[in-house]
C-alpha cells in the first residue's frame, strides 16, 4: 500500500508531541480571541481564563465552556448579519459561506485569507490520505452555491497542484460527458449524487468503469462509510471510495486513508474530544466535540457537533497516529430514531437497503400509529418482481435490527439529491 502524507511529522507524531503541538496552537488562538473576539473573549473571561498562557494542558480545556450551534445562531440573530464571532475588522474577510440549513436556520460564516489557506491545508491532507496527487484531474460535481460544499476542496486541489474541473451550472448528463471527455481521475460529490450519476449513466448506456475515475471522495452524508453504499458505488464506478467529514462552521476535519480503516480526524489542525451527551464525561463513543486550531478569524471552541461517533485510538496501518472514527459519522444524535424501544440511526437503515442492488432510491417515514411510533421504508426498485426485494428487505431488517419494519414500493419516482440527502420524513414532527 502506497502511503503519502501532507505533513508526515505531525500525522505520525506520538501522543505527547501531538498534544504539545495542539497546546501551542491553542494558546496562540486564545491570545487573539481574548484580545479582539467579542463572542469568545467574554465567554473565556467568564470561565476564568484571562490570559492564554494559563492554558497549560489538555485537561485545562475542561474549564472552558462548550459551544453549540444554537448559541451561534442566536448570536447572529442578535447581531446581524454575521454575529460577534469575528476576530478581525470585516475588511480582513474574503470568503462568505453558509450552512445548508438542514437542521435549522442557516449560519453565515466568514473566512480571512489566512483561514482560507488553512481550509486548503486541511483539504490537502484529505487528498494526500487518499493518494491524490498533482498528476490527478479532479472533477467537482457541485453547483458552487453559498453552501461551502466543495469550495474548500477546490482550494485544496490548488494546494496539491492538481487540475481542477468545475461541474457547476451543468445537469447530470453534461457533468458525466465532461468528466469522461476530460479524463478526470478523481470525482468529488455526495454519496447520493455518485449513485444518481450512475443511474444517468445506465440510461445513457455509459459504462463508468471505462472512465478514467479511480478515486471518489464523498462528503455531506454518512453514506461514504456505510458498507452497503460504499460497496455499491465502488462496484458501479470501478473506483475506490474515500469518506470525508467536515462542516462550514468547523472545517475539513476527517479523512480516509489508503488503509480504509475508518475516518481519521485531523488532530494536527483540530483538537478532538468525545463526550457522553448526557453526562458530558469523556467517552470513546458519543458526541464529537471539536476545536479548530488555526481558523483565528472565525473559530469554534469545544463545539458540540451533534455527531455520534465511535473512536479507535490505535495506530493505523498507514502509520497515522490520529484517532479514527469507526464507521465514520454514525449519525446525528438528534436524528436517532427510537422505534418501539429500539434505537436506530438512519445510516443503519441505509446500510441494509443499499445491500440490495436493485433498490435505486429509498425514503424512511416515521409516524405515530395507535400511540406507538412506527417506521416504514419506501423503496424504488428496478426490474421484475419488485415485491421479492421488498420481502427480502423486511427479513433483513428484522434479523439485523430485531424489529419488524414495513417496507413498501414507491408509487412514483423518489427525489434525487445533489447535496445532502433528506430521506427521513418524520410525520410526528410535522404534526400530520
Amino acid at each position: 500500500m502506497e502511503i503519502s502524507y501532507y505533513d508526515k511529522d505531525i500525522e505520525t507524531a506520538g501522543r505527547e508531541n501531538l498534544s504539545a503541538h495542539q497546546m501551542t496552537r491553542m494558546r496562540l488562538l486564545l491570545k487573539d480571541l481574548l484580545a479582539s473576539n467579542p463572542f469568545y473573549g467574554q465567554r473565556l473571561r467568564d470561565a476564568g481564563l484571562t490570559e492564554a498562557r494559563l492554558l497549560r494542558s489538555p485537561e485545562d480545556l475542561n474549564s472552558l465552556p462548550y459551544t453549540t450551534k444554537s448559541q451561534l445562531v442566536e448570536d447572529q440573530q442578535a447581531h446581524p448579519p454575521f454575529g460577534t464571532n469575528v476576530t478581525f475588522p470585516l475588511e480582513r474577510y474574503i470568503h462568505l459561506h453558509q450552512t445548508s440549513g438542514t437542521t435549522g436556520k442557516p449560519l453565515r460564516w466568514l473566512d480571512t485569507r489566512e483561514s482560507w489557506d488553512w481550509w486548503a491545508r486541511c483539504w490537502a491532507a484529505v487528498y494526500y490520505a487518499a493518494g491524490v496527487t498533482a498528476a490527478d484531474r479532479i472533477f467537482f460535481a457541485f453547483s458552487f452555491g453559498p453552501f461551502i460544499g466543495f469550495w474548500a476542496a477546490w482550494a485544496g486541489s490548488k494546494k496539491i497542484g492538481a487540475l481542477s474541473i468545475s461541474g457547476g451550472a451543468q445537469d447530470s448528463y453534461q457533468r458525466l460527458r465532461n468528466l469522461i471527455e476530460l479524463q478526470a481521475t478523481v470525482l468529488c460529490c455526495t454519496p447520493s449524487y455518485a449513485l444518481h450519476l450512475s443511474e444517468v449513466a445506465r440510461k445513457e448506456n455509459i459504462d463508468l468503469k471505462q472512465s478514467a475515475v479511480r478515486k471518489i471522495i464523498v462528503a455531506g452524508e454518512p453514506g461514504g462509510s456505510v458498507p452497503g453504499t460504499k460497496a455499491r458505488i465502488e462496484e458501479i464506478w470501478g473506483a475506490g471510495l474515500y469518506d470525508h467529514t467536515g462542516a462550514t462552521e468547523i472545517g475539513a476535519h476527517g479523512m480516509t486513508c489508503r488503509g480504509q480503516c475508518g475516518v481519521h480526524l485531523n488532530e494536527g489542525e483540530f483538537l478532538i474530544e468525545v463526550i457522553d451527551p448526557e453526562t458530558l464525561k469523556p467517552a470513546d463513543e458519543g458526541e464529537l466535540v471539536i476545536t479548530n486550531l488555526d481558523r483565528i478569524g472565525s473559530p469554534v471552541l469545544r463545539y458540540r457537533t451533534g455527531d455520534h461517533v465511535r473512536i479507535n485510538r490505535d495506530v493505523c496501518e498507514c502509520g497515522r497516529t490520529f484517532v479514527r472514527m469507526e464507521g465514520g459519522i454514525i449519525g446525528r444524535i438528534d436524528q436517532m430514531l427510537i422505534i418501539r424501544g429500539v434505537n436506530i440511526f438512519p445510516s443503519s437503515l441505509e446500510s441494509i437497503v443499499r445491500s440490495f442492488p436493485r433498490v435505486q432510491e429509498f425514503r424512511v417515514i416515521v409516524d405515530e400509529i395507535h400511540a406507538m411510533d412506527e417506521l416504514t421504508i419506501v423503496v424504488e426498485v428496478e426490474g421484475d418482481d419488485p415485491e421479492d426485494v421488498v420481502k427480502a428487505i423486511e427479513r433483513k431488517t428484522a434479523h439485523l435490527l430485531g424489529l419488524r419494519i414495513e417496507v413498501t414500493l414507491a408509487d412514483q419516482p423518489l427525489p434525487r439529491f445533489e447535496m445532502k440527502a433528506s430521506r427521513v420524513v418524520d410525520k410526528r414532527a410535522a404534526g400530520a
